[in-house]
């Protein structure tokens, strides 16, 4: 499941969010990542791979002639301003695409599941029982979704960079140099005629090393068609994620209305339901939320040894004190919520353990390295890279304290945060008392707790945490972990005495320390709030080092985005911003478990999976699947490339050099998870729902001919 998350983690660290002469120096000596000799690797004989920065290209600047000498295959400036025009963002999460001339959208099921759940009716559960419309009548509108079409693209780059510039050598005002000229191109843009009534977006690719203004058509009368059961959209749950063979009927339709009619569109895919072949070129159009194959070996040491190890120790304590809770109750929007957790930590799990990996890492320095040179020969100074070094070096320093004493829910629990954030307040306002009125509204913003088992839970995680972090000695952890008569507690012990304790979840109380101003947020000895102080004021100082050493690396990345489009040009792509983007594969498969992963699967796999683990969750069938007609048995239903995603695919049309739909992304194998930082196409795959599975799915269970004959052109008899 590939959806762009925000899991609402801090990262104190690193920002989030002539190709012929440079394949010559990178070919030499490429190893398979799974084949590669870790035990007996000498980094200085690995080399870059030609493509480890990715085929992420930009519809700015599309690779007309990367295509024909690749596929001998020469798409025109229609062809991609056509497939530009089929293709959506939808919401700010996903991908989309429109399949038919009357408005009908396709995308992903677990990019729809909150949507889509959301249209249900007094005693419905459409996660259990699907839903489709079997009639125009029945569609459903999502209210608050919307879909994005990108019609207009600007080149800013020159002004942007002309306007930090003449902004001079500091780094922070470089930084509101270019957000007042963003600020400035969007309102200016806003007024031209043929760019009103469009959202505008302005556009970063290689971290400043080219600018764009984009300008979406924004359609806000989206409705519900189709979305199949969870137990399909998201067969084989989080055991299955991130894995192949697949059998997932990970897809929904919904349809753009406007003026209360179906929008009529000459921009679509056809579906095509038999266009997959081994060999086949593949293009995968969509929106790749965020990668990160810019940064530096020194960034990626720092993500390695701190940030991931911290990431997946929250993921997976966090998901399981969600997981209790949940088990009682029986919420939709927490069990969404314990989706995202597991699928965050699954997908950092993969990338850690391609940091970890010698030779991949030995790959990204053989990548720098050449980088270095080629950019020296440009008389590009190199300094940029041990700027970043010495940045990161201070943020390993900082790590700690901004980590751990974040006043963030996720980490530390509804009201832990709230303690955290006046304690972080009452430092500031003992600095500068005269912010006082303007911290005061901060008292509006009340924990509102899940529950307290689940409070006591993140607490007691934060503490343990903490703990294993900052070390028994330190201050905070003291003040923690020691109970009123000095005796020593366990993170669960205190985290329960502290929550019961406090009396900041009670209005009444809150209301006292507003009005008793500055003095009485300073001295009352609530336990968990003089907790808090001790912790914000911590992190107050710490923040502010952090700010400036993060607001440094946005500039010094710049530079080196900078510097790799004056070394490269557009034959390496920009890292991935959420922004369209074209990527090219080929459907292929690979050897996995001593043997060869087929280029597709069937649904007579999934009926295998089903009953090899005895029809039991999370491979359980709803009864409309059962007893299926020997024709669907025969049908694919999922396939793989070797095309180049991230989270933000999700619901990306796979198409072919035709512009016809042949699958719809939704995954990518576990080889695919240091793609965030490297692409490795030896064994990196996309897994897509085949067009064909999902035409029959439509036939054979759901009946759904109405679908079937707009997806096809073809009236049934």
């Amino acid at each position: 499941m590939i959806r762009l998350k925000h899991t609402g983690i801090p990262f104190a660290g690193t920002a989030r969010p002539a190709l012929a002469g440079l394949l010559a120096g990178l070919l030499a000596t490429s190893l398979s990542w799974a084949q590669a000799p870790s035990a007996t690797l000498n980094p200085d004989t690995v080399q870059a791979g030609p493509f480890d920065m990715g085929k992420m290209w930009t519809f700015d600047t599309p690779p007309t002639d990367y295509f024909k000498k690749t596929y001998n295959f020469t798409p025109d400036a229609n062809w991609f301003r056509e497939v530009q025009l089929a293709s959506l963002r939808f919401a700010d999460y996903c991908s989309a695409s429109f399949v038919s001339a009357n408005g009908l959208v396709m995308t992903n099921h677990h990019c729809a599941r909150e949507s889509g759940t959301g249209v249900a009716r007094r005693g419905e559960d459409l996660n259990n029982t699907g839903f489709f419309a079997k009639t125009a009548a029945e569609e459903r509108k999502v209210d608050g979704l919307f879909v994005d079409q990108l019609v207009k693209i600007e080149d800013i780059s020159k002004r942007v960079q002309d306007a930090v510039t003449a902004s001079g050598a500091d780094e922070k005002a470089q930084v509101q140099a270019r957000e007042q000229i963003f600020a400035s191109i969007k309102d200016e843009y806003a007024a031209k005629a043929d760019w009103k009534g469009l959202e505008l977006q302005t556009i970063t690719f290689y971290d400043g090393g080219r600018y764009a203004l984009y300008g979406f058509k924004r359609f806000t009368d989206v409705r519900l068609v189709f979305m199949p059961e969870l137990n399909l959209g998201f067969f084989g749950g989080d055991p299955d994620n991130f894995t192949y063979p697949r059998y997932a009927l990970d897809c929904s339709f919904f349809r753009v209305y406007d003026k209360g009619k179906p929008l009529q569109t000459t921009h679509f895919f056809k579906f095509n339901p038999n266009g997959i072949r081994e060999g086949e070129p593949t293009f995968v159009t969509g929106n790749p939320g965020s990668t990160e194959r810019l940064k530096t070996v020194a960034e990626l040491e720092y993500d390695r040894d701190l940030q991931f190890p911290y990431t997946l120790s929250l993921l997976r304590s966090r998901s399981n004190a969600l997981q209790a809770y949940n088990a009682t109750a029986k919420s939709d929007s927490v069990l969404n919520e314990i989706f995202n957790l597991e699928n965050s930590y699954k997908a950092s799990k993969g990338q850690l353990d391609g940091l970890r990996d010698p030779y991949l890492i030995a790959r990204k320095a053989a990548f720098e390295r050449t980088f270095k040179a080629d950019a020296q020969k440009k008389g590009i100074s190199t300094k940029t890279w041990d700027d970043l070094a010495a940045d990161v070096a201070a943020q390993r320093k900082a790590f700690n304290d901004y980590t751990y004493l974040a006043p963030n829910p996720m980490a530390l629990g509804e009201t832990m945060t709230f303690a955290m954030t006046l304690g972080f307040i009452n430092q500031a306002v003992t600095d500068n008392p005269a912010i006082w009125q303007q911290a005061k509204g901060v008292f509006e913003e009340m924990p509102r707790p899940k529950s307290r088992a689940l409070e006591e839970a993140f607490l007691a995680a934060h503490f343990s945490e903490a703990q294993a972090a900052l070390g028994n000695d330190d201050p905070y952890v003291k003040a923690a972990l020691t109970g009123p008569n000095g005796q020593v507690r366990s993170p669960r012990e205190a985290a329960a005495a502290l929550l019961a304790a406090t009396k900041l979840i009670n209005r009444g109380f809150v209301t006292m320390l507003q009005d008793g101003g500055a003095n009485a947020l300073a001295t009352n000895n609530d336990p968990l709030l003089a907790l808090g102080r001790l912790g914000g004021k911590r992190f107050l100082a710490v923040n502010a080092t952090v700010r400036d050493l993060t607001t440094r690396q946005q500039v010094l990345r710049s530079q080196l985005g900078r510097a790799l489009y004056d070394t490269y040009g557009t034959s390496i792509p920009p890292d991935a911003t959420f922004s369209l983007r074209i990527n090219d594969g080929v459907v292929k498969g690979y050897p996995y478990n001593g043997t060869q992963a087929p280029i597709i699967t069937t649904f007579a796999g999934l009926y295998d999976r089903s009953y090899s683990f005895g029809n039991k969750a999370p491979w359980n069938l709803p009864a409309r699947w059962a007893n299926p007609p020997a024709e669907l048995l025969k049908q694919p239903m999922c396939f793989i490339s070797t095309n180049d995603i991230i989270g933000g695919n999700s619901g990306s049309p796979m198409i072919n050099k035709n512009r016809e739909a042949v699958g719809l992304v939704f995954d990518g194998n576990m080889e695919s998870l240091p793609g965030s930082f490297i692409f490795v196409p030896d064994a990196n795959r996309a897994i897509s729902v085949h067009a064909g599975g999902i035409l029959a799915a439509m036939r054979y269970i759901y009946k759904a001919d109405r679908l079937v004959q707009e997806l096809t052109g073809v009236v049934k008899k």
